[in-house]
């Protein structure tokens, strides 16, 4: 990497949840799938060579500063910067809005290089920071998110929509992921069996066969802590035969999953939106990401 000489950009999609979260049988390794949506994050890194270190906006954003200045020192690169971090995503709800901002960041200090960073350099990067979802991948992956390690990559997401209800307050991913898990070798057999079919569902585009894999995943994790409104969700979905449910795994948010091209779209997205605003704190809804390139140039240009 070069010393940096321009004002570089990057940017990271959110996943609104997980499609599926647990562990692999034979060799135990937590997984995740990703749901990756429109929303994320926006850094802007602007390099000052008389810069002492690197000052962050917003200033409690200390895991960007900390790779910000990994960067620069394993480039050689003297001084520091600014970082202008920008977020649609709210924190601590399960979003991957950690990881948005490391990815945005990572890619923004590299473009200030004149370079592209690839996602397995990403990876290596955020493996001494934190847990971490794939975001750092275009569209849908299985990630071993204790290890930032891509597992596989998964085909193109069918046009979904996730009403999303916060059950409030904040969670915190990094200690949620110290946790040990109770689940059992039949668990971890079904989540293997699990992870296969929603490859082969993503791959069909069977929106039922998706929702029923993310309705399944949900029910399995609810006995890692309390889930008070997961039955009304689900209930809720059931009843206005949507696609099922979706949850914020170390989160604090529970979804109900919608297929866009549904003949009755929109009466059951306003019946999804009523049910959340009963219990919810807050109620907003998400769509799939689409295929691209993984920065946009709309968001920056905002």
């Amino acid at each position: 990497m070069n010393r940096p000489d321009r004002i570089g950009v990057g940017s990271a999609f959110g996943s609104c949840g997980e499609l599926l979260q647990g562990v692999t049988a034979g060799d135990d390794r937590d997984f995740l799938v990703t749901l990756p949506i429109r929303q994320g994050s926006v850094v802007v890194f602007e390099p000052d060579a008389t810069a002492g270190g690197i000052d962050v906006d917003p200033p409690h954003k200390s895991k960007s500063r900390a790779l910000a200045e990994l960067m620069l020192a394993r480039s050689g690169a003297l001084g520091g910067g600014r970082l202008r971090i920008m977020s649609d995503l709210a924190e601590g709800k399960g979003l991957a809005s950690s990881t948005a901002d490391l990815v945005a960041t990572a890619r923004a200090v590299a473009d200030a290089a004149g370079r592209r960073i690839e996602a397995t350099e990403i990876e290596d990067l955020l493996r001494g920071i934190e847990p971490s979802d794939g975001v750092m991948y275009p569209g849908p992956v299985a990630f071993y998110h204790r290890e930032v390690r891509l597992l596989t990559r998964l085909r193109t997401l069918p046009r979904l929509t996730v009403v999303l209800a916060d059950e409030g307050g904040q969670l915190d991913t990094v200690e949620f992921n110290r946790r040990d898990k109770p689940f059992t070798d039949a668990d971890k057999r079904e989540y293997t069996r699990l992870l296969s079919g929603l490859t082969d569902a993503v791959a069909r585009r069977d929106h039922r066969g998706i929702g029923e894999i993310a309705t399944r995943s949900a029910l399995m994790n609810s006995v890692l802590r309390e889930r008070p409104h997961l039955d009304v969700a689900l209930a809720g979905a059931r009843g206005m035969d949507a696609l099922g449910v979706v949850i914020a795994h170390s989160g604090t948010t529970t979804g109900i999953l919608l297929a866009d091209d549904d003949p009755d779209y929109e009466g059951k997205l306003a019946e999804a939106q009523r049910i959340s605003a009963d219990y919810a704190t807050a109620v907003s809804v998400h769509r799939s990401w689409r295929p691209g390139p993984p920065d946009w140039p709309a968001a920056v240009a905002r």
